[in-house]
């Protein structure tokens, strides 16, 4: 027996329902497009050592991280295709990650010299200028303004024959807004284009996320680079399923009287006499403190509100209408696909925050068991 073999809170990962939602996301890419399969947060909670063969099964050549510990977890599942660091990163940590063939974006000159000085000493290097387009204002460079095309000129001097890539992440998916981003980008692109020895063919023009992919607007980009529309998490009208559920299990049952007060601070008091159960998840397995006042989750086939401050690994639910509640039981926080959307905005407005993160927050924080 392990440690973990019988948790108290964990997640189940339903692999099926993450194949099935790559398969209807690459039927809404555009002909002769591609999709760049995002696994940054270790796959957004899912696992990454889980997912790749998922990726690979389909005929996905391209995997988007973050860290090198992200990358070396896509190689080590045996992925030998193209892996792109989808922010920017230092210089130490673009050399450590020399060994996963993590191909770079580039927006500033200390990264360009940084990438030149690595081509010099023998290392293979490809990488993606970025650009901000009046967009996230983060990391990437920004060239509507002199000191900006200045800067940029210098960059595809250094690394002529290097950029394989160009890129950008449009801040906003509104249609009117996407329009207006995604033709700054391509003039953006055209000028790069026209003011260096880059030729367009050569080059591998990508932008627009899920929220992108699924927008309706037409634009311009060879690849889409997606995460949250794999993990059910978008447009469940169009069949995509959440592939995640949260578990905990019931570890104490009683009855309280009128008048008594539920967890920290005597939050909450009783109006009448409850039963309660404890249950073995709190806010540091993820479910966070501040869940709003509707905060339920599922038991013995029905809904029990949330009572109290949620502690770090209990929480209190009322049990007083849901019959037959035992210790052991099984509580769900958050699972099943039945009205996907409705489940879907109810946990966003009980948690205030969107369901990547609650993914990235619950799949690291609990046990995983893939289904």
């Amino acid at each position: 027996m392990t440690w973990d073999s019988y948790p108290g809170s964990w997640c189940e990962i339903h692999l099926d329902r993450i194949s099935q939602n790559l398969k209807l996301s690459l039927g809404l890419v555009p002909p002769g497009r591609r999709l760049c399969a995002v696994l940054k947060a270790d796959a957004y909670g899912h696992g990454i050592a889980q997912v790749v063969p998922l990726i690979e099964a389909q005929g996905v050549t391209c995997i988007g991280i973050t860290s090198n510990a992200e990358a070396c977890a896509v190689r080590d599942a045996g992925f030998d295709g193209v892996i792109i660091r989808v922010r920017a990163a230092t210089p130490d940590e673009i050399e450590n990650g020399l060994e996963a063939r993590v191909e770079e974006q580039v927006s500033s000159l200390a990264i360009a010299e940084k990438l030149r000085a690595l081509k010099i000493a023998g290392h293979e290097v490809r990488a993606h200028l970025a650009l901000n387009a009046l967009g996230m204002s983060r990391d990437g460079l920004e060239i509507s303004t002199d000191e900006g095309r200045s800067t940029c000129r210098s960059i595809l001097n250094l690394l002529a024959g290097d950029i394989v890539g160009i890129c950008t992440h449009f801040p906003c998916n509104a249609p009117e807004n996407l329009c207006a981003s995604a033709k700054l980008f391509q003039d953006h692109v055209s000028w790069i284009i026209e003011n260096s020895s880059l030729e367009r063919s050569d080059i591998l023009v990508h932008a627009g996320s899920s929220l992108t992919l699924v927008s309706d607007e037409p634009v311009e980009t060879d690849m889409y680079r997606c995460g949250a529309i794999l993990y059910g998490i978008l447009k469940p009208e169009l069949g995509f399923q959440t592939t995640m559920d949260l578990k905990a299990r019931v570890v104490s049952v009683g009855d309280y009287p009128k008048g008594a007060t539920v967890g920290y601070d005597r939050a909450y008091r009783l109006d009448k006499d409850r039963k309660l159960a404890c249950l073995s998840i709190g806010y540091a397995n993820g479910f966070r403190r501040d869940a709003g006042p509707g905060a339920a989750v599922v038991l013995g086939g029905g809904l029990a509100p949330v009572l109290g401050k949620i502690s770090m690994n209990t929480l209190a639910v009322d049990v007083t209408d849901v019959d037959g509640i035992q210790i052991g039981d099984e509580a769900i926080a958050f699972g099943g696909i039945e009205n996907t959307k409705g489940s879907l905005a109810a946990t966003e407005q009980q948690f205030c925050t969107i369901m990547a993160d609650l993914y990235a927050d619950w799949g690291m924080r609990n046990a995983r068991i893939f289904i």
